[in-house]
């Protein structure tokens, strides 16, 4: 088994904080999610979550006008360069500060960042060579209070910068001669948006207490001057600090703005504004915050967002309404307009909402809600093509593993979800919640259509399904009972008494009737599901049992324990055969409000989920650390561990405290948090998330669930950050097998030339490259398939299979490799039924290729089928109301002409052999 898993998708988080941005071509938007990017293609219906990743949350998102490059800035000001194109990360930048802003000017010439009261220019990367990419311009001073917010002019001749002092700021990119830099006042809150009207200097400002301001300019774009040209006015311009006006330069200048009154007799020829007009979107008596604002030059509309979650859609300069709409009870964070107008994203971070909205059809575009609260369990379905997740917000959602979105979520439970699970056929999900039910969804009509429940209430815990998904089976948390139900009539068949504490992890052997429970009473039952559910086996452990899980096979079963130790037991000799400690290896970090070490607080974690490899020789564990260690079954040792989160805004992630944040009476964080004489309020023993109503909260880097895809190719994590997919890395990595110096390419390539199908095979499989395997096999003749299948030997044979799962997935050839796979199948059926539970990956991912081809043909046809039943329903109209108009037309030419039979005859004639 290969260990190559990097990540490859987030999902179950589409929106956190940020700057949302549309792609140049308006069919895609980027949304920052922690400190990893999202990409939104609306047209394909595909998410996909950028490779890199910065060392905190990002906030702010700048997008070049061509779409190729983005500059993405974390809490703390450090910035990234990376390649939209290339998906890579190309250069890192420090600004010390948090910044506010960031904007590319049109030309893509030049961008704008703003920090503390700063704007500072720089040149934009190109595509020459240079040590450093960002090359500072100029320095621009002016607010007085932080920036909010940078817009450009169309021709990238000038900026304006909103401020939090009310104020907004009108800068040239260059010294004009009549425009250095120019206040705007009029408000009386923070500035949110400034805009520029299209091919104009004029300006529409929008401050937080709903308040828009229009300002007039008297001069056109065309009308700055360069320096040299002669101006009216005696106006002195401001000393600039190092050589101006060269593209680049040594030495940055500096523009220092300050606000003066203005005097019309001593303007002479500069440049002035005017406010021609100041509205109110609050109605009389409200209060409603403006929080997020937007504006599109070409089709003049205006989008405001407020606290509420309401927004407003206006046209310019008119100020005329035209949609309010209410699209969440949160606060609106962020707007964006594509280019064509035509789609508006909003992002909403308190539920972690992400909609785009068409204005035009008053219709959803995506509408994507990620879990708002703690991710607690997922599963997979039997063919891996989605994911079902349960969160504390008691939501249930299925995800699509190939478009990386939300199917559908079910709301029907009220308290926290804590256990969910696919059926054998893939089209039920079951759900155990602490509310005191455990539900069963069909995913056919999208309905709950079985609720069980205890004739106590309780709390459940855990949830298991037999492999014919007729019994259900859930642990109590308070009754340290497990329920025992049937999936058709939904009675209640029987209650499992025994354990003397809560239960805490339930798994049904794959092969036998047999159910495992673990609890915190430190012991394993077995329950013989054929003998009246009576108690096999009882396993002792050494601490409290956390979770437990069957191998694939049935023949072994794993169990954590809170000491940090993953026992390994043969149910059928009652015996221990193994025991792997991984208290180390958990790596767990230092929380800013811990008074002791990482290495002594390691002491008690534990995994609290692990799971079997898709062929049970592996077994991956994970817990409160921002690890998964994944295990070899028979050596007992660490084969890897893989690093999920590298977010520092996550608490825990650093094993040693910060010197900066620490003086001599402890931690910055717990003196700030301290609770006056009665000292330092600790946190409660036990507590997962932290005390929330702190002023400060982090939530704490921890993996709640593990899971390996029946296809062995990926696994998936739920974290605090969201739902985490691994999947085998596809690049090139040379990993040859049984190699010799006879087997080379050109080796491979001489015998497929010579129609030595078999012995290409062999070798390009022995060389374990897979463009070299798949031109092998592009290569043989569709009608000498079935003959190169039965002298393939039972190794390559298996290997052949694999390959064939993976290569079906992507490739256009869809009738030509499943001819391959319908004569390996037939040909070598009885032999590889024989080994059947290491195949089992294998076979389920090529079923899952298969079923993706069938699902999307389906659909294809469908649709042409629609499109000609529409055209000849539309031709059998179009020819009715041909006649009847013809008809209408000879009466009324017979009225008038007697003698005009002949030519509408021969006319209709026409009309009807042309139909």
């Amino acid at each position: 088994m290969k260990f190559a898993f990097r990540f490859s998708n987030l999902l179950g988080a589409v929106y956190r904080r940020g700057d949302l941005t549309f792609t140049p071509d308006g069919n895609s938007v980027l949304s920052p999610v922690g400190n990893r990017l999202s990409v939104f293609n609306l047209k394909n219906n595909k998410a996909e979550t950028l490779p890199f990743a910065l060392s905190r949350n990002i906030v702010c998102v700048g997008q070049s006008p061509d779409g190729h490059l983005a500059i993405l800035v974390d809490e703390d000001g450090v910035a990234l360069l990376v390649s939209l194109l290339r998906r890579a990360a190309l250069h890192h930048f420090n600004f010390h500060s948090p910044v506010h802003s960031v904007a590319f000017s049109p030309d893509g010439r030049k961008f704008v960042v703003t920090k503390e009261n700063v704007v500072l220019m720089y040149h934009a990367p190109g595509q020459g060579r240079h040590f450093n990419p960002f090359s500072l311009d100029k320095t621009y001073y002016g607010p007085y209070d932080e920036t909010t917010c940078i817009a450009w002019t169309d021709d990238s001749k000038c900026f304006a910068v909103g401020s939090k002092d009310s104020s907004t700021w009108v800068f040239g990119a260059e010294r004009w001669t009549n425009l250095i830099y120019y206040s705007l006042g009029g408000h009386k809150d923070a500035i949110v948006g400034c805009f520029f009207e299209a091919g104009s200097l004029d300006v529409y400002t929008l401050s937080r207490d709903a308040t828009l301001c229009v300002w007039e300019c008297d001069t056109d774009p065309e009308g700055l001057l360069l320096p040299g040209v002669p101006v009216g006015g005696d106006r002195q311009q401001e000393p600039a600090v190092g050589v101006g006006g060269a593209e680049l330069q040594d030495k940055p200048s500096v523009v220092r703005g300050k606000v003066e009154p203005q005097n019309q007799s001593k303007r002479g020829g500069k440049v002035k504004y005017t406010r021609t007009g100041k509205h109110f979107f609050n109605k009389e008596g409200d209060f409603n915050e403006l929080t997020a604002a937007a504006y599109h030059r070409g089709n003049h509309l205006l989008v405001t967002g407020f606290a509420n979650g309401n927004f407003h859609l206006h046209d310019m300069p008119d100020i005329n309404l035209i949609h309010s709409l209410s699209i969440s009870d949160q606060s609106i964070e962020s707007i964006s307009i594509n280019s064509s107008g035509d789609w508006i994203a909003f992002g909403c971070a308190g539920l972690g909402q992400l909609l785009v909205w068409e204005w035009q059809s008053e219709s959803y575009v995506m509408k994507q809600q990620g879990h708002f609260n703690n991710m607690v369990a997922l599963s997979y379905s039997p063919d891996a093509q989605y994911i079902v997740t349960g969160g504390d917000d008691g939501k249930v959602k299925v995800w699509n593993t190939s478009s990386g979105l939300c199917t559908v979520t079910f709301t029907d439970h009220s308290s926290g979800v804590t256990a969910v699970t696919f059926n054998a056929t893939g089209y039920v999900v079951v759900s155990a919640s602490l509310d005191g039910t455990v539900r069963a969804f069909d995913l056919h009509r999208y309905r709950n259509f079985r609720t069980f429940t205890s004739p106590r209430l309780a709390q459940f815990s855990c949830l298991a399904l037999d492999t014919s998904g007729e019994i259900v089976c859930a642990g109590s948390r308070d009754s340290f009972q497990v329920f025992v139900w049937s999936m058709q009539s939904g009675r209640l068949l029987d209650v499992l008494d025994g354990h003397e504490g809560p239960v805490s992890g339930l798994s049904f052997s794959p092969t036998q009737g047999l159910l495992a429970s673990a609890s915190w009473d430190k012991t394993v039952k077995l329950w013989d599901m054929q003998d009246s559910w009576k108690t096999k086996e009882t396993f002792r452990l050494s601490a409290d049992g956390l979770a437990v899980s069957f191998r694939p096979d049935g023949g072994e079963l794993a169990v954590a324990t809170l000491d940090g130790h993953i026992t390994l037991w043969d149910h059928a000799r009652a015996a221990q055969t193994g025991s792997i400690e991984g208290q180390h290896d958990l790596h767990s970090g230092r929380r800013e409000l811990d008074k002791v070490t990482a290495r002594h607080s390691a002491k008690s974690r534990a995994y609290s989920t692990l799971c079997y490899s898709a062929d049970g020789g592996w077994v991956l564990a994970g817990g409160q650390s921002r690890y998964v260690c994944i295990y070899n079954v028979k050596e007992q040792i660490l084969v890897k561990s893989f690093e999920i989160s590298c977010n520092l805004s996550l608490d825990a992630m650093e094993e040693f405290l910060d010197r900066r944040k620490m003086t001599e009476f402890g931690s910055v964080a717990l003196i700030d948090e301290g609770a006056g004489e009665e000292g330092v309020a600790l946190p409660l023993p036990g507590v997962k998330k932290g005390d929330m109503s702190l002023r400060h909260f982090k939530p704490e880097i921890r993996v709640t669930c593990l899971r390996f895809s029946p296809t062995g190719r990926s696994w998936a994590a739920t974290t605090t950050e969201g739902l985490l997919i691994f999947s085998l890395d596809g690049a090139v990595v040379f990993d040859p097998y049984d190699l010799d110096e006879e087997v080379t390419p050109v080796s491979v390539r001489r015998a497929l030339r010579r129609g030595e199908f078999t012995v290409a095979i062999v070798m390009a499989f022995r060389l374990n490259e897979d463009k070299l395997t798949l031109e092998v096999l592009e290569g043989v003749p569709h009608t000498d398939i079935g003959v190169v299948c039965s002298t393939l030997p039972p190794l390559y044979v298996e290997k052949l299979l694999s390959f064939m799962a993976v290569t079906l997935e992507t490739s256009r050839h869809l009738e030509f490799f499943l001819s391959w796979a319908e004569q390996l199948l037939s040909l070598h059926g009885h032999k590889l039924k024989a080994r059947s539970v290491e195949l089992l990956p294998a076979i389920q991912s090529l079923q899952r290729s298969i079923q993706r081809h069938y699902d999307t043909v389906s659909k294809l046809c469908e649709w042409n089928r629609y499109n000609m039943r529409y055209t000849l329903a539309l031709a059998q109209q179009r020819g009715l109301k041909r006649s009847a108009e013809t008809d209408t037309d000879t009466e009324a030419e017979t009225g008038s002409n007697g003698d005009s039979d002949t030519p509408s005859t021969s006319g209709d004639q026409l009309m009807e052999a042309s139909d």
